[in-house]
């Protein structure tokens, strides 16, 4: 193992021990903020699971915390509800303490996500106000902010969709939403492990680069895997075909391009965006045990070797989820674990991928 070096952009680490400190203080906090954004996917697939998501029909990004507290607050947010579609086509029957039930689930994802904003705001101020912020990290974390701020509006866009003659969220926007939250998430833990491993083993990269390549190509494919889940989800498509592996008696459903022209089938037609899903899925069955072994075949440190099991692991617990999911017709804890078990692969996939580019801690 050759000698460790610091990071060209970082030549100052191993000379100043109040820098290491400081980015370890600033990395315990981006990972923070990491786990809440992982809950606020949860939640979200949770409140799309349960109908939940129009049920808040205002929004008030700085304003309107507090949820109705007597009944006379819950009978005018039930009427403001009672004018939009989703309630006049599917929920005309709805009571007030029905109305409750759903509206819960939206009110706690709203506050989540403000919550998140407070949680990054904060701390970022405090460390830049008390000089622990290095100049070439400020604009990551401003990039940060900006992102959270226009996951925000995307969330509203989305509800917007269903807010019209058709109560039900566009896919395409709820694809969008989850794809943002999911690029957000990967860059915070990303910049979080650069803080961690702010040292570069150069003889460890020469020898990784191969592996670190097909590393980032898996990490890919998981994210276009879970953006596909977003389609999956936005209309219903794990609702139909709930068995494992044929669907319909097929390997090669029937029906796949009946839509026209053909890219809508892609995003439109349950057919073939649960195929996709499927395949998708299938490809990382036979990707990332092949990556596994192949890097196992490398001496690689304890800590990369740990970082390649638990993406084996996360790969075998994930598709147990999904395939339980589908069989059982979409029950919402399994659902959503599902959901969340889609992160957890991609956080294992970006550890291995960052530390297969030779970093380390610094000398």
């Amino acid at each position: 193992m050759s000698l460790t070096v610091a990071s060209a952009n970082n030549p100052e680490l191993t000379m100043n021990p109040s820098v290491n400190t400081n980015n370890k203080q600033i990395a315990v906090w981006l990972l923070i903020c990491c786990t809440t954004i992982f809950a606020m996917i949860i939640l979200g697939g949770v409140t799309r699971l349960t109908g939940s998501g129009l049920s808040m029909v205002q929004w008030e990004p700085i304003m309107g915390v507090l949820p109705p507290l007597n009944q006379a607050e819950w009978e005018e947010t039930f009427r403001l509800y009672q004018q939009f579609p989703e309630y006049k086509v599917k929920n005309f029957a709805m009571s007030v303490g029905e109305f409750k039930s759903i509206f819960w689930f939206e009110y706690a994802h709203r506050v989540l996500g403000r919550s998140i904003g407070i949680i990054f705001l904060l701390p970022f101020l405090f460390f830049l106000v008390r000089g622990k912020i290095e100049k070439s990290l400020t604009p990551k974390l401003i990039t940060m902010f900006v992102l959270g701020g226009l996951q925000g509006l995307m969330g509203w866009y989305m509800v917007k969709s269903g807010l019209v003659d058709d109560p039900h969220v566009s896919q395409y926007r709820l694809t969008a939403h989850l794809g943002l939250a999911i690029v957000i998430y990967a860059y915070m833990f990303w910049v979080a492990l650069d803080l961690l491993y702010p040292g570069i083993d150069e003889t460890a990269r020469i020898n990784n680069r191969k592996l670190a390549r097909q590393s980032l190509i898996i990490t890919a494919i998981i994210f276009i895997t879970a953006l596909s889940g977003g389609f999956v989800a936005g209309i219903r498509a794990g609702f139909a075909f709930n068995t494992f592996p044929l669907m319909d008696g097929r390997l090669i459903p029937v029906g796949l391009f009946e839509l026209s022209p053909l890219w809508r089938n892609f995003f439109e037609n349950v057919v073939t965006v649960q195929f996709d899903h499927r395949l998708l899925a299938t490809l990382l069955f036979l990707l990332i045990p092949a990556f596994w072994w192949l890097a196992r075949q490398s001496q690689q440190e304890r800590h990369i070797q740990i970082g390649l099991n638990l993406l084996l692991a996360a790969l075998a617990l994930q598709l147990t989820l999904g395939i339980s999911t589908l069989v059982l017709v979409v029950p919402v804890t399994l659902a959503a674990a599902h959901q969340g078990g889609a992160i957890l692969l991609l956080t294992a996939s970006l550890f291995v991928s960052h530390q297969l580019r030779g970093r380390t801690t610094a000398a």
